[in-house]
């Protein structure tokens, strides 16, 4: 497995030939759209920075869109979606919007990515089916998703092996990533890119990867 970060919350991950991508940056979002082909897209948050689908639909590929809570199963990826609350790039009109935090197995490992959720609160379905999680996709940095304490605090509950903060560049607020760094006590690496087999999380317990946006 190859995770590779292209800013905000989207994150490409390649195992074998298949190509999933959690919350993809769409045209006219905070920072530069994606473009390349994806197998299964996820969308957490109906919003420009998240909701790209156009931009990784390509080629031959038929794209596989989850953009909700519920139970879905494609080319041997299991996912579950549970419903949770944002209150990022909210209009004026509205104090809160959905999103879905899911929970993914694959080759081996269980991955959670949070999305742009606000409340370090999950619904008791989460809590419920959430039994060991290998790596923890957590937003860290306010503005309407989970601020550094509340990122933290999430992050603890959850006992990953692996967490990769995410909502720290081109959005969120200055200086999250750091400030995340330090309330985890600064132990972490940084990488390009992620590559991971399931021997290599065993030992792992909480342990914080940087994945640095390729663009």
């Amino acid at each position: 497995m190859v995770i590779t970060h292209y800013g905000g919350q989207c994150f490409k991950v390649t195992f074998g030939d298949l190509t999933l991508v959690f919350d993809p940056i769409g045209k006219g979002a905070t920072l530069p759209a994606v473009h390349f082909g994806a197998d299964i897209v996820f969308v957490s948050r109906n919003h420009p920075d998240m909701n790209g689908v156009a931009e990784v639909r390509g080629g031959s590929k038929e794209l596989f869109v989850i953009d909700g809570p519920g139970e879905y199963e494609r080319s041997g990826v299991t996912v579950q979606g549970f419903l949770s609350k944002s209150h990022y790039g909210l209009p004026k009109e509205k104090d809160e919007a959905v999103n879905t935090v899911y929970l993914v197995e694959l080759e081996g490992m269980t991955l959670l990515h949070a999305g742009a959720l606000s409340d370090p609160e999950l619904s008791k379905e989460a809590r419920e089916s959430i039994e060991s999680i290998d790596v923890l996709f957590i937003p860290i940095g306010g503005d309407g998703v989970l601020d550094v304490a509340a990122a933290a605090k999430l992050a603890t509950a959850l006992a990953p092996r692996i967490i990769i903060p995410m909502h720290w560049n081109g959005m969120g607020l200055p200086q999250s990533l750091e400030q995340f760094l330090k309330e985890r006590g600064n132990k972490h690496d940084t990488v390009d890119k992620l590559t991971l087999k399931k021997k290599d999380t065993i030992e792992k317990d909480g342990a914080i990867i940087v994945v640095t946006p390729c663009v």
